[in-house]
């Protein structure tokens, strides 16, 4: 898994729907998006690749995300992500090669391609544990709170983006990332 932060200026996001009653963490007229490129390997629930992007949001005085795009290259993961949290989720196509310190990735969705490239900088000597929650409405309006968990071993590194300035993706190919790190040998739980 390749994890990216991203600060946008607000009036540069896409059109993008939240839950009723979530609205974008603003500061100094900046959003935030987390960017995830991952590969779920046997040995989990399903085998698949995703690209997801979350808006972190408020509710309240609470921080937590949204997912605003996803694709997946597996039928069972984007059902299951639609129907059990509302995360909404697309078919893509998608190539990946990595490599004990690099990753790159290709997606490919509705005509048009995004593409990706990290380098791992240096290799943290511990494992990183973290839970965060995402915020999510489902198909009937219901809001849905995702909890997440997630193990692995850290290296922070260097991601940058690539796509057509037309593309609806070119809002994060015209930014750099303020943090990309790899997460290797991760566990993850999504859901209770």
């Amino acid at each position: 898994m390749v994890v990216s932060v991203w600060r946008v200026r607000a009036e540069d996001l896409p059109s993008w729907s939240l839950p009723t009653g979530v609205r974008p963490w603003v500061v100094r007229r900046r959003v935030t998006l987390v960017t995830f490129w991952v590969d779920y390997r046997p040995g989990g629930v399903l085998t698949y690749r995703e690209f997801l992007i979350a808006l972190a949001v408020r509710r309240g005085h609470r921080l937590a995300g949204s997912t605003v795009a996803a694709w997946v290259d597996d039928d069972r993961a984007l059902t299951g992500g639609r129907t059990l949290w509302g995360i909404p989720k697309e078919q893509g196509v998608f190539a990946l090669r990595a490599d004990s310190r690099s990753t790159r990735a290709e997606l490919t969705a509705d005509g048009t391609s995004l593409r990706f490239a990290y380098h791992d900088v240096l290799r943290l000597p511990f494992r990183l544990r973290a839970r965060a929650h995402l915020i999510e409405q489902l198909s009937d309006g219901t809001e849905c709170r995702v909890p997440m968990r997630i193990s692995g071993r850290l290296a922070l590194g260097r991601g940058r983006v690539s796509t057509g300035p037309k593309a609806p993706l070119s809002v994060l190919a015209r930014h750099r990332p303020v943090l990309s790190l790899a997460v290797r040998d991760f566990r993850s739980t999504v859901g209770s």
